[in-house]
């Protein structure tokens, strides 16, 4: 208890001076004595330290309804009454309703009371003390607030809020059994804008579990010697009680956020940025002194050469001039897939440039995936104007098959991977588990909206024709000689591959803990950073390899740009089983196919968008390259 009152007071004595503005969200004023809802969210897994343990992994993926009716939460008289949530909110598992706790404003301070008595049966009891194992937390909202525990981050003494509580503690050296927290010290923050008016600006929650008798008067008093330990061979009586105080805070209502939005240690951040600046800055002197010293020395001696001499010697990459722009094989795949990277590309865009203005608070929940949704839906016309326009340029002819795959093929795979890991979810009995209408909305998005757009841009790309070609191709292709063996396609990916992911790994730390641990990411600049140096190093590296393997008579190239500047997935896909290793402990099989199942889409999403940038810096370098010199 004395380190709670001592938090306490350092919540009370907190400085506010960071600023941090987050417009899209209007601020609510209550008066003294308004009711202030509690909204309670579903129970996720976390990731919780246990002292003089090893460090902390994820043992779940799988997300709980609040009012699953083996919890045996306490219910509102009439039922809880489902909020309404936004597309991207329902897609990553919220699942909000209303609660039967009673708070008002500035009032119930250091009263106890008694919120219901409930009666659990054995089954019922292994069911809570083995997500109690698996280090599951509440989740509540109080006016957009997540409730929170307030911790103090070892490495430089920094107050922070840590969103969500956990559901019961294991503690194996104390416990013969886990003991579920069956009291809360409520504790909210608020700042009064003007005389009669408060907001609230902080939600705190300290859990604790009283055993002992469960019935006569609460006295919301924990005492550390007399958890509420649950057995499970017998029924169980659980009497959930809390306690409400209110703290005045100079915290404005503009910047509450700021103790959420903890960035811990970020000269992580820093010190990956920078180098990754480093690696860019030297692939971009790399390929320019390729560029301006080999290339157009090249381009001199070729321009030089007398064009009406009977016998011209060429050499290096100007040898395959006529077998360059040779169609590649699959020509239809091929397009397809760039038309989808470009429509990917044009998402992720649009979406980090709407978070760096601030658009995406993290009070409305699921912004993100839903501008995301959205920003994916109304691009169907890039897929479909890129995917014509590449097809064309390759010569192919079936304009109308090209236009029906590029607006179906990658919706149908993602639809099938989400369909299946869906029903593992309900197998499960997940709250994560999307609804049928929202399934049947997405499918009525992808269908009303994106695939129309897809063959309006197929439609204008077709009548804009193929890409020009400053040189011919020959009749009859050209032998190739045996390739080097850092230049054969794998080889050439998993080389080309390590600098882009090396300038993005440790970010991808923060990314797949957010999407995977239930943590808020926030650092948007620092994502779109990395965004930036990443693309810009997939294309410098794949002009790289591309020059090499046309310097080496290997005129195949098409496949070869989007394999190389797709190489970064690969190495994706080996950090993606390394997180699992280091950071989670899945011990269902729900759970690890769940986890395979997003990395997968993780994996091609990145080998569509990386693979992209990979193909069109090589075609503008090629295009660029062979104009420079004459032809006969």
């Amino acid at each position: 208890m004395a380190s709670v009152l001592q938090l306490l007071l350092l919540a009370s004595t907190a400085s506010t001076a960071r600023a941090f503005y987050l417009p899209g969200a209007a601020p609510h004023n209550f008066i003294q004595g308004e009711q202030v809802p509690l909204y309670v969210n579903a129970l996720t897994p976390m990731l919780t330290a246990h002292p003089g343990k090893e460090d902390a992994k994820l043992k779940s993926l799988i997300n709980y309804d609040y009012y699953n009716p083996r919890f045996k939460f306490c219910q509102p008289e009439n039922g809880p009454n489902k909020q309404p949530e936004s597309l991207g909110s329902i897609l990553f598992g919220d699942r909000i309703f209303d609660s039967p706790y009673d708070i008002k404003m500035l009032e119930n301070n250091g009263t106890c009371r008694t919120l219901c008595t409930e009666t659990v049966t054995a089954e019922d009891a292994k069911f809570i003390n083995d997500r109690i194992r698996e280090d599951y937390a509440l989740n509540w909202l109080v006016d957009g607030l997540p409730a929170a525990e307030m911790k103090i981050d070892p490495r430089n003494g920094d107050l922070f809020f840590d969103m969500g509580f956990n559901l019961g503690m294991d503690d194996g050296d104390y416990y013969e059994r886990p003991a579920l927290n069956n009291h809360y010290e409520i504790v909210l923050r608020y700042h009064s804008p003007a005389p009669g008016k408060y907001r609230v600006v902080g939600v705190l929650v300290w859990p604790s579990s009283i055993g002992g008798s469960q019935d006569g008067t609460a006295t919301c008093d924990a005492d550390p010697a007399s958890p509420l330990l649950l057995t499970e061979d017998q029924a169980n009586t659980i009497r959930y009680t809390y306690r409400v105080t209110w703290n005045q805070s100079d915290t404005p209502w503009a910047t509450r956020w700021d103790n959420y939005l903890k960035i811990f240690d970020p000269r992580i951040h820093w010190f990956s940025l920078v180098n990754s600046m480093v690696i860019v800055i030297f692939l971009c002197v790399m390929v320019s002194m390729i560029l301006l010293r080999s290339v157009s020395r090249d381009i001199s001696r070729y321009n030089a050469i007398d064009l009406s001499e009977d016998v011209q010697e060429d050499w290096g990459w100007k040898l395959v001039h006529g077998e360059v722009f040779r169609a590649p094989s699959n020509p239809m795949v091929l397009s397809i897939m760039v038309g989808n990277g470009a429509q990917l590309c044009a998402m992720i865009g649009v979406t980090l440039v709407f978070a760096l203005l601030g658009f995406l608070s993290p009070s409305n929940r699921g912004s993100l995936a839903t501008v995301m949704m959205v920003c994916w839906t109304f691009f169907g016309g890039i897929a479909g104007y890129i995917s014509s326009r590449v097809y064309a340029s390759f010569g192919g002819t079936e304009r109308r098959k090209n236009a029906f795959l590029t607006a179906t093929l990658l919706p149908v795979v993602i639809f099938a991977v989400v369909f299946l890991l869906n029903l593992f979810l309900v197998g499960a009995g997940s709250s994560g588990a999307v609804p049928f209408g929202t399934m049947l909305l997405i499918v009525v998005l992808w269908f009303g909206i994106s695939a129309p757009l897809s063959a309006v841009g197929a439609y204008f790309g077709s009548k804009h024709g193929g890409v020009s070609h400053p040189v011919r191709v020959n009749q009859i292709p050209r032998q190739i000689p045996p390739a080097p063996k850092y230049l054969r396609p794998w080889a050439a990916a998993l080389l080309s591959g390590i600098l882009p992911f090396g300038a993005a790994f440790v970010e991808l730390y923060f990314v797949l803990s957010s999407l995977f641990a239930s943590r808020a990411y926030y650092a948007f600049g620092f994502l779109a950073l990395t965004a930036g140096i990443v693309g810009l190093t997939t294309a410098t590296v794949t002009i790289l390899f591309t020059y090499f393997i046309l310097c080496a008579e290997e005129y195949r190239w098409h496949w070869r740009a989007f394999l190389t500047g797709g190489g970064s997935a690969f190495w994706l896909l080996a950090y993606g089983l390394f997180f699992w290793v280091s950071r989670l402990q899945l011990d269902s099989l729900s759970s690890a196919i769940l986890y395979l199942g997003y990395l997968l889409l993780l994996v091609i999403f990145d080998f569509l968008i990386t693979g992209t940038i990979g193909f069109l810096a090589s075609y503008w370098a090629i295009r660029r390259l062979y104009t420079a010199i004459r032809i006969d």
